[in-house]
């Protein structure tokens, strides 16, 4: 594809002009370069922080603070360097050992010069202001997020994975909020030293990285609970008590369920003191994993009356997840972010096995696949695509290692290496990689070498395809004569490298299917044929566990669009409507025929997981690939089949399923009327009663429809609004729904300055209404303002920040001017951070093909 080929020129270009080395420099470096980390590492150990913050009551006064770091220095030959992204006015005094101490203040650091120091017991007290970058402060309470190097943001440290310590901290807070961290509170008393203020210090914790230190201030409500002996409380700020007294006991029942189940897999108790959670209204992530002080967003955990078993299983997996993380990430740590991917990994995998069991009536497979396969694929098929594992120079680039490789593609490869060793086998190993490393670090290098003791398998040559390397390969089943060739090739014909997968196929002759298993280890294997006939199509990959482009050829690819609904198993039909989306992908399938096979399969399809992976390729095709006037043909009918599945379904979490993406598509005069009654109550659902999200939602969509009246909508659903943070939200995001193009502009070039961005979650909520295809021409030229930002955004957001904030302004567009305004932003910026501009790929793809394809 022209786009596609011409992009991946420009980029490998600009790879080529920045890839010289830097000289020496005889400071530090901004951020913490992975030489400053082993050398450090080399030198500090035995490192402890007392740290003390005084939060105000008024988000306009600073944060301030003391930490007294305590450490025993080895090598006393070099400069001691300490992390702290502030301003040099932040720092007020630095003492040494007792004394005054003499420091410089290079970008990030405080540095005390080699002639102060001796090898041995070592005190460094510094008195310091905080930024308010990972500090997430809001007028009643704040939370900080210092993965994956933002801790230096609020206080001097040592900011490296492999430099654990303990914590002791102490918070002077309003007398009216509450707090939580890492550790047990031990006291709360009123602050002599300020009024109307109180004083709470808490234990001292066990060996922490810095970005697994937090903590929270404010007004907070809290549900305590006890289960097998396990007291935890949760802390919360939702206003609606039958939402909390509804999702109360499954919350709590979860987490204990997580911890039994991973005591016993690792053969290793809970490792740390508590075990508490917060609900954050709006977090950044689906949740945080602070050993003792676990962030979730509220949204995960607080579900509707109304929601499916599928969303209820999210919210088990995402639990599973963040306390597999006290073991795996919390309890052995990697060294460097590079390998951050193996605390995620572990994390993903290992929620699959403790969520799965309490939902028997699902299909966890199809479930498997579909919350893996197709958003890795989304990322692998691009120009951007990374590996696992990835290199790392500097840890102010560790954000950008995030993403769906390393949550989605990993765990993939994690079940693959469980079938190539053993379920047992790996469990044992990860046993003994946690009794090894506890409460210290590790590599994958150091995980491979005790799985490697084990098996005759080649791990060293399977970790270099798989983790080592981007991409997937193409992998194709071609009739010849009496047997069936599965032939497997790398799209990088100079790399030219193999995966070795087991996979299954599925062969259709004469209308019969059947299945056939084989591993694919070299360029190509073969299957004996029990049918002696030519296919009518094959089908490769139906597993749910092997991982490639699979193709198809065109004879093969008309025929599966009508066999497709007749396919028994649910996993089948999941595989081979990726594969059908994959064709539309590289134009080798018109998206109207697409569409319409989804619209013939919602009609018959009843397995609810199946629906929503259904409904999520139809919303791709109909705002990326149907023009505007194509779509106002068609929706009548689209919006019809929606409606009346949704009317038809039995469970109302399925309904729930129906409605949101009727409430996203509907485009008709009639239909945008229909929500329009269902908004204000002179119409209802049967089975289905909205909450007040979905108000909230039907409102905005309103008004993205630029209904004359949607001033006044958007007046009475912000009236309507109890929650104090959904209402604080909804202002913030309403001029981007019912704004003038110029009101929208304006609000749009106010996201360059970083204080106006500081709650993420909306910002992204207004980029994309901004951005909404319905609004696309007139946000055209907000797209290069959009692509300006990238750079601070990285400099100042979280870590999934960029990527979704690129794909905020870019997944609206579908027009060939919109894809040349990214070309020339491509060509224009061939300095930028390779990682930075492999996300820019990424996220760009879809516009690319779609404008190409035109």
């Amino acid at each position: 594809m022209r786009s596609l080929t011409v992009t991946l020129m420009i980029v490998l270009a600009a790879l080529a002009a920045c890839s010289s080395p830097e000289p020496a420099q005889m400071v530090p470096e901004p951020g913490v370069s992975q030489q400053l980390a082993q050398t450090r590492a080399s030198a500090v150990t035995d490192v402890s922080y007392d740290l003390h913050f005084r939060i105000p009551e008024s988000q306009n006064q600073s944060v301030t603070g003391r930490v007294l770091i305590e450490f025993t220095l080895l090598d006393a030959d070099r400069s001691l360097v300490i992390d702290f992204r502030a301003p040099p006015d932040h720092i007020h005094q630095v003492f040494l050992n007792g004394q005054s101490a003499e420091y410089s203040t290079p970008q990030d650091h405080i540095v005390i010069a080699a002639e102060h120091l001796s090898v041995g017991p070592v005190s460094v007290e510094i008195d310091f202001q905080s930024t308010d970058n990972a500090l997430n402060r809001q007028p009643d309470f704040l939370y900080t997020l210092f993965v994956p190097d933002n801790a230096s943001t609020a206080f001097p440290v040592f900011e490296q994975p492999d430099i654990k310590a303990r914590y002791r901290l102490s918070l002077s807070v309003p007398d009216d909020w509450q707090a939580l961290a890492n550790g047990q509170l031990l006291r709360r008393q009123p602050d002599s030293d300020r009024n109307n203020a109180d004083r709470l210090e808490f234990a001292v914790t066990q060996p922490l990285s810095s970005y697994l230190f937090a903590f929270a201030a404010g007004q907070f409500q809290t549900e305590t609970a006890v289960r097998n002996g396990r007291e935890m409380t949760m802390y919360h700020r939702e206003t609606d008590a039958d939402s909390v007294a509804r999702n109360r006991d499954a919350i709590f029942d979860l987490h204990v369920t997580a911890l039994d189940w991973l005591e016993d897999y690792t053969a290793i108790d809970y490792p740390f003191d508590k075990f508490d959670f917060f609900a954050i209204p709006a977090f950044q992530f689906g949740g945080m994993e602070h050993p003792g002080a676990i962030w979730y967003r509220a949204e995960s955990l607080f579900l509707d009356p109304g929601a499916s078993r599928n969303r209820e299983l999210g919210r088990a997996s995402l639990i599973a997840h963040e306390t597999a993380h006290m073991w795996f990430g919390d309890l052995v740590t990697m060294r460097w972010f590079n390998d951050v991917w193996m605390k995620e990994v572990f994390a993903n995998f290992l929620a699959a096995k403790i969520a799965g069991p309490a939902f028997p009536e699902l299909d966890l497979d199809l479930r498997f696949y579909q919350a893996h396969h197709p958003t890795a694929y989304a990322v692998d098929r691009t120009a951007g695509a990374n590996p696992i594992r990835q290199p790392l120079d500097n840890l102010r680039d560790a954000g950008s290692l995030y993403g769906a490789i390393i949550y989605q593609k990993a765990p993939v490869v994690m079940n693959q290496l469980e079938l190539l060793l053993g379920e047992n086998a790996l469990r044992d190993g990860l046993q003994r990689y946690l009794s090894d490393y506890a409460f210290s670090n590790a590599d994958w290098q150091d995980l491979i070498n005790i799985l490697d003791a084990n098996t005759d398998r080649d791990l060293s040559a399977w970790s270099h395809a798989w983790v080592d390397q981007p991409g997937r390969p193409r992998v194709q089943g071609i009739w010849q004569q009496s047997a069936l060739e599965i032939v497997q090739r790398d799209d990088d014909q100079q790399r030219d490298l193999l995966w070795a997968q087991p996979m299954s196929v599925l062969v259709s002759q004469n209308e019969q299917l059947r299945s056939y298993e084989l591993e694919l280890s070299e360029r190509n294997a073969f299957i004996d044929m029990v049918d002696q006939s030519r296919p009518d199509f094959v089908l490769v990959g139906v597993d749910g566990v092997s991982y490639a482009r699979f193709e198809m050829d065109e004879s093969g690819r008309q025929v599966l669009l009508t066999a497709i609904h007749g396919f028994e198993s649910a996993l089948h039909r999941a595989v081979a409507w990726q594969q059908l989306w994959e064709d539309v992908l590289e134009d080798r399938l018109a998206p109207e025929q697409l569409l319409q096979a989804l619209l013939v399969g919602l009609q018959q399809e009843r397995a609810p997981l199946m629906a929503q992976q259904m409904m999520g390729l139809l919303r791709n095709i109909w705002w990326r690939y149907i023009p505007e006037a194509a779509r106002q043909r068609q929706a009548t009918e689209l919006e019809q089949v929606l409606w009346n599945a949704m009317q038809q379904a039995a469970a109302s979490g399925d309904k729930g399923a129906y409605f949101d993406t009727l409430v996203n598509v509907t485009v008709s005069r009639n239909g945008v009327q229909r929500l329009y009654e269902l908004w204000s109550g002179d119409s209802s659902i049967e089975g289905l009663p909205l909450q007040e999200q979905q108000f909230i939602t039907l409102a905005e969509e309103l008004a993205l429809r630029d209904r004359p009246d949607a001033g006044r909508i958007m007046d009475e659903q912000q009236s309507r609004i109890t929650n104090p943070d959904r209402l604080a939200r909804f202002q913030f995001v309403r001029v981007a729904f019912e704004g003038s193009a110029n009101e929208r502009g304006a609000m749009f070039r106010s996201f360059a300055d970083v204080q106006n961005r500081q709650r993420e979650s909306w910002v992204l909520d207004a980029a994309r209404a901004i951005h909404h295809p319905l609004r696309a021409e007139q946000s055209l030229s907000l797209i290069l303002p959009g692509l300006e930002m990238l750079e601070d955004i990285q400099q100042t957001g979280d870590i999934f920040f960029p990527l979704r904030w690129l794909h905020a302004i870019l997944d609206g567009h579908r027009s060939p001017q919109a894809a040349t305004v990214v070309e020339q932003f491509i060509a224009a910026n061939g300095d930028m951070s390779p990682k930075l501009m492999g996300k820019l790929l990424q996220a760009a793809d879809g516009l690319l093909r779609v404008a190409d394809s035109d």
